[in-house]
This record gives C-alpha cells, sequence and structure tokens, in this order.
C-alpha cells in the first residue's frame, strides 16, 4: 500500500463523515486534473491511480444524489 492509497482512504472517510455528494465530485475533479500532467511525464502508475480515486468518487457521489433522504 502505497501513501496515495493511505491518503486517498484518509479522505474518502472524511468525506463519507461528512456526506455532502457535491464535495465528492470536486474532489474527483481535482484528482483528474492532477492526473493529467502525471500522464505527460509518464508516471502512469500514480496518474493510473487517481483516475481510479476519481472513479470511485464519482460512484459514491451518484448513490449518494440517488439515494438522498428528502
Amino acid at each position: 500500500m502505497k501513501i496515495q492509497d493511505l491518503a486517498f482512504i484518509a479522505l474518502l472517510a472524511g468525506l463519507l463523515y461528512i456526506r455532502k455528494p457535491k464535495l465528492f465530485v470536486v474532489t474527483a475533479i481535482i484528482l483528474l486534473i492532477l492526473s493529467m500532467p502525471l500522464f505527460q511525464f509518464w508516471v502512469f502508475f500514480t496518474a493510473q491511480r487517481f483516475v481510479e480515486y476519481a472513479f470511485f468518487l464519482l460512484l459514491i457521489a451518484t448513490l449518494l444524489f440517488l439515494f438522498k433522504k428528502k
């Protein structure tokens, strides 16, 4: 387990505690923007992880939007 995995788990725990879907989406967009220069500099492992994290954050945001109590 690398340091970015531990940072993502801590970030995910904080976001799940807050439970605001918009923060999940904003965080996913930030991760996608951060992954672009990493792909350009051929740092594929970290860039691929950032894209995977963004996917999971968007998936959780979608689930929170769907099952949001009104």
